[in-house]
C-alpha cells in the first residue's frame, strides 16, 4: 500500500512536471473572512456598508449571488472548504474538530499541482498546527490555546513589538455580541497584522513556482472591534433594523440584558443596541476591505495580478439580531448566506461580462475544484464540489439545481436541521421535531413569512420535501424511512465518514 502511494505520487508529480512546463499556471490568492454575511458587501445593493475594494474585485470579476455554507459554522464549514466535500462525506455536521488527516486536502493538493502553498491567518484546525500539505503557515487563532503549547504567531509577534500590553484589552470576548472601539494602536489589531504578512509575503515572492497563498481574516467575526478611525466612517450611515417574522416574534424573550448574557444566541435587544452592533460590524468589515486593497495593489505592483486567480469568500454568516437570532449554525440567509467573488486570470475565456452576478448556488465545497481546474487538474469524480469556472467559460452550465445545508444541534435542541435551497425558495426541516419552514426568497429575502401553510406553496414544497428525502436517503432508515422523513432523538455531529484517527 505505502509502495503504490509513492507510486502514485511519482506519477502525479511527472504529471505536474511537464503541466508546469507546458503552460504557466496562474497564481491563486484566497481571501477567506471570518463570520461574513452574504449581505455585507455594498456591490450587492447595501447601501449601509463602505467596501469599495472589495466591490472592486467584483466589478473585475464575478460575483456568485447564491453562494453558501453548507454547514454554518467555522469548524465543519473549514473542513468543506479543505476537502471539497458535502458535510455528510467529510464527516461533520456542525462544529466539532478538524480531522488531522482527509482523503483530498486543498494545500496538499495545490502543493501536488506544482505551487508554493502558504497559509496566513486562522486556519482553525486541530491540531491547530497542523499543515494539511502547506509548506508553511503563519498563524493568528483569535486567542485560543486547543493544542498543548500553542501560541499563535500573531500573539508571539504582539509580545515582541508591544511587551506588556494586553491584545484583549478591548473587553469584547470571541462569541460577545457587544462592540468596542479598538483600545490600541491600530497597526497592532490582527487584521493590520494579517494584511501586513500578505503584503510583505507577495512583495518579497521571487518563485519560479506559481502561488497558492491563503490569507484568512479572523474578523469580522466577534469581538467587533474596529479602530475609531473606520468607525467614524459610519457616523452619518444608518443602519438597517433587524429582521423580525411572525414564526420568530417570541424567541429570545427570556433574553433581554445583554449585560447578563452578552453572548446569548437568542436574544431580545433592542433595536438599538442591534443597530450599534451591527455599525461596529460593518466598520470591521471596511477594515478588512482597506486590506483587500493593500492585497491587490501589491499584485499589480509585482505584476502578477493578471496571471492570478482570487477568489475572496467566508466560512458562514453572521445573524446580528435578525429574528433574535445572533452568530451562526442556523439555516437562515443571516447565517448560511455568504460573500463569493472569483476575479479570474486574464486569459481565462468567459461567457459573462466582468462585474456579472451568477445566480447559480454555490458552497464552500466549489472552490478546492475551481482552483483545481484553474491550475489544469482534473476534479475526483467522488469530489462532491464543482468548479464555478464552468459558470464563468458557459452561458448555459449544466448546474445541481440545489445545494444542501445543515447543522448538527447548537445552542439549542430544536436548531437540529437540513435545509434545501436555490438561492430562490428554501425549505428547512427540524430533525427534532418534525417543524418545516419555507421561504420565498425572491419576494421575501429577510425570510419574514414562512409559507409552508400557504395553498399557493403547496407544489413546491412537496417538490422540496421530496428532494430533501432523495438527499438524505444514503444516510440510511434513521434519517429515511419508506420514503418519509425521520424524527430523529440522537443528535449526529460527525458522520461514519469521518476519519478515523491514524495509529
Amino acid at each position: 500500500m505505502k509502495y503504490a502511494y509513492y507510486l502514485s505520487s511519482v506519477a502525479v508529480s511527472f504529471c505536474v512536471f511537464q503541466q508546469v512546463f507546458a503552460q504557466k499556471q496562474p497564481h491563486i490568492i484566497f481571501i477567506i473572512t471570518d463570520q461574513h454575511r452574504a449581505d455585507a458587501i455594498s456591490y450587492v445593493g447595501n447601501e449601509h456598508i463602505i467596501t469599495p475594494n472589495i466591490d472592486a474585485l467584483a466589478r473585475d470579476g464575478f460575483l456568485f449571488n447564491n453562494a453558501y455554507s453548507a454547514t454554518p459554522s467555522s469548524t465543519p464549514a473549514r473542513a468543506g472548504l479543505l476537502t471539497g466535500l458535502s458535510p455528510w462525506h467529510h464527516g461533520m455536521l456542525g462544529y466539532g474538530n478538524v480531522a488531522e488527516h482527509y482523503k483530498y486536502e486543498m494545500p496538499q493538493m495545490m502543493r501536488d499541482c506544482g505551487y508554493l502553498t502558504l497559509g496566513i491567518g486562522k486556519m482553525h484546525w486541530c491540531p491547530q498546527n497542523a499543515l494539511h500539505g502547506f509548506h508553511a503557515t503563519i498563524l493568528d487563532e483569535s486567542g485560543r490555546v486547543e493544542s498543548p503549547y500553542f501560541c499563535s504567531d500573531y500573539r508571539k509577534w504582539f509580545m515582541t513589538v508591544a511587551p506588556g500590553k494586553n491584545p484583549d484589552v478591548t473587553g469584547v470576548g470571541w462569541n460577545d455580541h457587544g462592540a468596542a472601539v479598538y483600545k490600541l494602536s491600530e497597526e497592532l489589531h490582527p487584521t493590520t497584522w494579517t494584511g501586513d504578512v500578505a503584503v510583505r509575503t507577495i512583495e518579497h515572492y521571487e518563485s519560479e513556482q506559481p502561488l497558492f497563498l491563503k490569507i484568512s481574516f479572523a474578523r469580522p467575526h466577534s469581538p467587533y472591534d474596529p479602530p475609531k478611525r473606520i468607525l467614524d466612517l459610519y457616523q452619518d450611515i444608518a443602519m438597517p433594523v433587524p429582521a423580525e417574522g411572525e414564526w420568530s416574534k417570541t424567541i429570545g424573550l427570556d433574553c433581554t440584558d445583554p449585560k447578563q448574557e452578552p453572548d446569548a444566541a437568542f436574544a431580545h435587544f433592542s433595536t438599538e443596541y442591534v443597530k450599534n452592533t451591527r455599525k461596529h460590524y460593518y466598520a470591521a468589515i471596511t477594515f478588512i476591505d482597506e486590506q483587500v486593497g493593500r492585497i491587490v495593489k501589491v499584485l499589480k505592483e509585482k505584476g502578477m495580478y493578471e496571471n492570478t486567480l482570487i477568489c475572496f469568500t467566508s466560512d458562514h454568516g453572521d445573524m446580528m439580531g435578525d429574528h433574535h437570532h445572533w452568530r451562526k449554525t442556523y439555516a437562515y440567509e443571516g447565517s448560511a448566506a455568504i460573500p463569493m467573488i472569483i476575479k479570474a486570470p486574464d486569459n481565462m475565456k468567459s461567457m459573462h461580462n466582468k462585474g456579472t452576478f451568477i445566480e447559480n448556488p454555490v458552497e464552500l465545497r466549489d472552490i478546492l475544484p475551481t482552483f483545481l481546474d484553474v491550475a489544469g487538474v482534473e476534479v475526483p469524480d467522488d469530489m462532491d464540489g464543482c468548479s464555478m469556472l464552468k459558470l464563468v467559460k458557459e452561458e448555459k452550465a449544466d448546474w445541481r439545481r440545489w445545494i444542501d445545508l445543515e447543522h448538527a444541534t447548537c445552542y439549542s435542541e430544536h436548531n437540529y436541521w437540513c435545509a434545501l435551497t436555490d438561492g430562490k425558495i428554501k425549505y428547512i426541516w427540524f430533525l427534532r421535531t418534525g417543524e418545516e419552514q419555507l421561504f420565498d426568497l425572491l419576494k421575501d429575502p429577510d425570510e419574514i413569512q414562512n409559507q409552508v401553510d400557504n395553498h399557493a406553496y403547496k407544489k413546491i414544497l412537496e417538490e422540496l420535501r421530496m428532494a430533501m428525502v432523495e438527499h438524505l436517503s444514503e444516510r440510511g432508515e434513521d434519517w429515511v424511512k419508506n420514503g418519509k422523513l425521520q424524527i430523529r432523538k440522537k443528535n449526529m455531529l460527525y458522520s461514519p465518514c469521518y476519519p478515523k484517527k491514524k495509529q
